[in-house]
């Protein structure tokens, strides 16, 4: 028969790492997913963020350019 493998622990988000204090106040330092709405972060990729849940990737902005 098989052996029995011991299953892998799911890391736990770490949701506090995603909020800083400045002056008695709370900043989000990642967005909100827009189509998944409060609650679901999305991921910083260095030029682009991404919600994990539905796959929308929205891209930073570079400061040299700018559209009309």
């Amino acid at each position: 028969m098989s052996e029995k493998t011991e299953k892998k622990k799911k890391k736990e988000a770490r949701v506090y790492s995603y909020y800083k204090i400045e002056e008695d106040k709370l900043v989000r330092l990642r967005p909100f997913c827009e189509r998944c709405g409060p609650g679901y972060f999305m991921a910083d990729h260095g030029d682009r963020y991404t919600c994990g849940h539905c796959g929308f990737t929205r891209y930073k902005r570079k400061e040299g350019n700018k559209t009309a």
